[in-house]
């Protein structure tokens, strides 16, 4: 597979994460606040993995954004102003697949969107900057 593809394949499977959180929230009833802020968790996942193919590195099989963050951030420091998003998203990586974990509210997935929302648009834009 050429880069190109694999580039769209991350940011069209990261995409769906985020679709995925975004309906879940309005049509859901009642709304899986933990499955969406997983969802919302693996989408920032796979931004930050794009980033990475996209700057010719291999992205580790890890779920941690914040480790996955200090790598994009080695190449590029400015990564450095979503380290709160990454923070507040790396908790949902497996704590909200399980039973007595963590504990969810409406607060929690509306900030989950946000920050989730708030890495796309971070990476997007780097990845412009990138091919200008």
């Amino acid at each position: 597979m050429d880069k190109q593809a694999e580039l769209q394949q991350w940011l069209e499977i990261a995409d769906n994460d985020l679709a995925y959180a975004e309906f879940a929230s309005k049509n859901m009833w009642p709304v899986p606040y933990g499955i969406i802020c997983f969802h919302c968790q693996q989408a920032a996942e796979k931004y930050l993995k794009r980033f990475l193919v996209m700057n010719d590195l291999a992205p580790p099989k890890i779920h941690d954004l914040q480790e996955l963050l200090k790598l994009c951030a080695a190449i590029k420091p400015q990564f450095s102003t979503i380290y709160e998003e990454c923070s507040v998203l790396s908790g949902y990586a497996v704590q909200t697949r399980y039973p007595n974990e963590i504990s969810v509210e409406k607060h929690d997935m509306d900030k989950a969107l946000l920050c989730a929302k708030s890495i796309r648009e971070f990476i997007m834009i780097s990845a412009d900057e990138k091919e200008s």
